[in-house]
């Protein structure tokens, strides 16, 4: 299992009263990505900058493909810049390739047969994992759905390292930062947008 995965998870197991926005998603899903590559050693962090390191072997082909999307060439690439790059439809991605392996499914209402349903989790290991992670409050999880409006865990203060060796707090921090730089990013895009409908809006009423 991966951050990535485990994140999804969380978001269809955890949310209640509305799924989180797939932009939403997509954004914390690039970001899950960047600490798993920096866990194996496939990535450092220069400040911001996404330095890319060997190429390791990964079963897991999301991962992989994050992995060979990687900018080469210095300067490289910021982790802001990442996920938008990274992120877009990243969620639909996910939600494709973990319905493609058995792991999630589509509920359709009753006496709907067509149309693209509910997409809810199917009991596997890996949803399993997933709760056990979430449950024990594991921190960088615990912040990543924090970041997507997710409350829950056991989780303290802060982000732990502590399943990610070699990788330290600040650089974590670094990450999630950046993911929180880029929600806030879009909601305000997501802001500006309404307000601008709404006197699109108001002009066709006459008001």
């Amino acid at each position: 299992m991966t951050t990535s995965r485990d994140l999804l998870f969380v978001s269809l197991d955890q949310v209640s009263g509305g799924a989180v926005e797939q932009g939403d998603l997509s954004l914390a899903l690039a970001g899950a990505e960047v600490i798993d590559l920096l866990g194996v050693e496939a990535v450092a962090l220069d400040g911001d900058r996404i330095v890319p390191g060997h190429v390791p072997s990964l079963t897991d082909p999301l991962l992989d493909r994050a992995a060979s999307s990687l900018v080469r060439d210095a300067p490289f690439e910021s982790v802001g810049d990442w996920l938008w790059r990274r992120g877009r439809g990243l969620s639909a991605a996910y939600l494709a390739v973990l319905e493609a392996e058995g792991k999630l499914a589509r509920r359709h209402r009753h006496g709907v047969p067509f149309g693209a349903g509910r997409i809810v989790p199917e009991e596997s290991p890996d949803r399993s994992d997933a709760a056990s992670r979430w449950a024990s409050g594991e921190p960088v999880l615990v912040g990543l759905a924090a970041a997507l409006g997710i409350r829950g865990g056991d989780g303290g203060e802060g982000v732990g390292a502590a399943d990610f060796p070699g990788v330290d707090d600040d650089v974590l921090d670094t990450v999630l930062a950046a993911v929180h730089e880029a929600l806030t990013q879009l909601e305000a895009v997501r802001l500006r947008r309404s307000v601008e409908q709404a006197a699109f809006d108001n002009i066709w009423r006459g008001e």
